[in-house]
């Protein structure tokens, strides 16, 4: 889990992931977003097996809510880690812009 709050309202465009140690086994690595705890995605944001970015996952995360407020309490969370638990260094982008 990551917490933060937003430093200024945002309109939420995008939402990728990256590791620097690929997923490997069947279980896809899955990630959610949530403004004051609420999903913000409707498809969670997913690395597929052996890829180290979900730029090209064959399922692409759909954006429900895309206003971000000012000061909001954003967490992130790991839903579903890879079958083998290799995957490492996770990081988040969102992507928009400042409102």
């Amino acid at each position: 889990l990551i917490t933060f709050n937003m430093p200024y309202g945002f309109t939420l465009t995008n939402v990728k992931i990256s590791t620097t140690v690929a997923p490997t086994g069947a279980a896809l690595l899955t990630v959610d977003v949530h403004q004051a705890g609420t999903t913000v995605l409707s498809t969670k944001v997913t690395i597929d097996v052996s890829e180290k970015t979900s730029a090209t996952a064959a399922t692409q995360p759909v954006i429900s809510v895309s206003a971000l407020a000012d000061n909001s309490l954003i967490e992130v969370f790991v839903d579903q880690v890879d079958t083998n638990n290799v995957a490492a260094g996770l990081k988040i982008y969102l992507i928009g812009t400042q409102t």
